[in-house]
């Protein structure tokens, strides 16, 4: 189990790395594009590798800022409500967009199969590298969700790069 969760934490540390680096990526191409495009010299194809980045970057921060802090929700409303109703809110919120994941990989493995054949305009290469975000990142979020839950059970807390995870 130690050495699952050592496993865990160094995917966390690389999905980190991922993140971070694909955000620089996509700001300098943005940035070196709309340059180029004033001396009138476009670079079509950093369009194309900033919205393939981009794809990842929504599925995977949103599992690094899920990992690292809790759903944004009302605590002024929830702090209201008995310990006992709270506890219930909170695995119910969760069941509730874990079974939106699960929606989201069923129809996105089809989705990124369908759009295989389609392919990047300027890159050559297929779409369904951009469209396998979804279902991959929702995977992701999942397994981070079933990890807060049986902490959040347990009452442990999940310490992952120093920080809280629940």
């Amino acid at each position: 189990m130690k050495r699952l969760a050592i496993v865990y934490q160094k995917f966390c540390k690389v999905e980190e790395v991922l993140v971070s680096a694909f955000v620089a990526i996509i700001t300098f191409l943005v940035f070196l594009s709309a340059v180029a495009r004033g001396i009138r010299h476009p670079l079509n194809w950093a369009q194309d590798v900033s919205l393939l980045l981009f794809a990842w970057v929504v599925f995977l921060g949103a599992d690094l800022a899920l990992r690292k802090a809790d759903f944004v929700r009302v605590d002024m409303l929830i702090t209201h409500f008995p310990h006992r109703v709270q506890k219930f809110l909170y695995y119910f919120f969760y069941i509730i967009v874990i079974v939106f994941l699960g929606i989201l990989i069923r129809y996105g493995i089809p989705l990124c199969i369908d759009n295989s054949k389609r392919l990047f305009q300027t890159l050559g290469i297929s779409y369904s590298w951009a469209t396998i975000s979804a279902p991959v990142g929702s995977l992701f979020l999942t397994l981070t969700i079933v990890l807060k839950l049986v902490s959040h059970w347990k009452d442990t807390v999940i310490v992952t790069e120093g920080k809280e995870a629940i």
